[in-house]
């Protein structure tokens, strides 16, 4: 039974220049490990808490001191000389320590980074890979890979704003390892280099997420840029490669209304617009189609798209098994956008998982806007047997390092990738 003896952390910066936490979990068998926690831009109002400093004249008062104080003072106190004999109790312990519905008090970021090292510690004292006992928390042994949905071009929160769309996503639906979709995924981004500065005298400058973020005046104008992309790679659209939005529709809505390319929508004109979208183009998913609080229309945007595209929540769930209940009761979406550091540990993340495969749901593990060069990611999509892994564009070390963990994992195991979509 794995016993903690000891627990640090350290304050590190992410892939946005923005403080985050990394813990460090030590064993009484000598295995030790760290882990890195990620921060998102385009939150959900239901999100975990991360802990931030508030102190203005340090890091514009997003400096994570007080949550790596968390971690080697109380969660140390309460942890350092028990033992665990599973995930679930380590991180019933943590919840319990905290004991605030969003982690409010000790930090969700903290929180997340004990239970994530102390799975990895666990891993490595028993010479387990990491998807394996991620595996082993859901009962299941994997035997594929995530499909790649992986972002090109950037709007929103993730690129100034420049449209109100978040993220146009590529999916290499014909390929079938992770090594052949990351090949053509950098054919078509080096294609929409060319497009872009041909169209918009447009240089290399990214978003977030790696992804390009070239002045479109429109979501369509923006989906089109990147067929056209797809088109001069010299590949097919709707067969060799499919596309994925991130409409992250909560953050230009108000007041009942949406206001996007310069229309003003009510909840029946937006899924209008997203059905005539899925209707022209080749779109297999659509994520957060509607704001997160829409809710009786919701249902009704399922209807309108599936079978055709994927209705994918991620506002509207944050990783939250309260909110995925719902979700099922009233038939809102068909697909999770699994977020660990939304919800604040591993096992809370395990039964929002679980409770979407067991509706027949399908799961898309991603990352966040702001990451860090840790890898965990990639093991945690794999061991639950993600259907896709969001893990942003093909540049930067911290979108990179996912991608090449998958790499090794499939140089590792021979397994296939999933076979969506259809």
């Amino acid at each position: 039974m794995p016993s903690i003896e000891s627990l640090t952390a350290a304050e590190i910066l992410d892939s946005r220049g923005r403080p985050t936490v990394s813990a460090t979990c030590r064993l009484a068998s000598g295995a030790m490990a760290s882990a890195s926690v990620p921060s998102g831009a385009s939150t959900g109002t239901a999100e975990a808490l991360e802990l931030r400093d508030g102190d203005p004249r340090r890091y514009h008062g997003l400096g994570c001191r007080r949550a790596v104080e968390n971690v080697r003072g109380n969660i140390q106190v309460a942890v350092a000389g028990r033992a665990f004999a599973t995930q679930a109790e380590l991180d019933g312990a943590l919840i319990e320590l905290d004991g605030t519905p969003n982690k409010s008090r000790l930090g969700a970021n903290a929180i997340l980074g004990v239970s994530v090292a102390f799975a990895r510690a666990c891993a490595q004292e028993r010479g387990l890979p990491l998807y394996s006992y991620f595996g082993e928390m859901l009962g299941l042994v994997p035997r594929t890979l995530p499909r790649l949905t992986v972002n090109l071009f950037s709007g929103g929160e993730h690129a100034g704003k420049q449209i109100a769309l978040q993220d146009v996503l590529i999916v290499p639906a014909r390929c079938a390892t992770i090594d052949e979709s990351l090949a053509l995924t950098y054919d078509v981004y080096q294609a929409a280099a060319g497009v872009i500065l041909k169209r918009y005298a447009m240089r290399l400058l990214t978003a977030d997420e790696g992804g390009l973020s070239p002045p479109c005046q429109s979501a369509e104008e923006l989906i089109e840029t990147a067929l056209a992309a797809i088109k001069t790679a010299g590949l097919r659209p709707g067969t060799d490669v499919m596309l994925a939005l991130d409409v992250a529709s909560s953050h230009f809505y108000a007041d009942s209304r949406y206001f996007i390319d310069g229309a003003t929508l009510d909840s029946a004109r937006m899924i209008e617009r997203l059905t005539g979208w899925v209707g022209r183009y080749p779109i297999v998913s659509v994520e957060d189609g509607l704001a997160e609080d829409d809710w009786e229309w919701w249902p009704r945007l399922r209807q309108a798209l599936e079978p055709r595209a994927l209705v994918l929540g991620d506002d509207l769930l944050c990783t939250n098994p309260r909110r995925i209940r719902r979700a099922i009761e009233e038939r809102a979406c068909n697909a999770l956008l699994l977020k660990p550091n939304q919800v604040g540990t591993l096992t809370e993340a395990a039964e929002a998982c679980l409770l979407a495969k067991d509706a027949g749901w399908q799961v898309t593990v991603s990352v966040r806007s702001g990451e860090t060069e840790d890898n965990w990611a990639a093991d945690l999509a794999v061991g639950w047997s993600a259907d896709q892994f969001k893990a942003g564009s093909i540049t930067q070390s911290e979108r990179l390092a996912k991608y090449n963990r998958l790499l090794a994992i499939e140089q590792e195991t021979g397994w296939p990738v999933v076979a969506w979509p259809a």
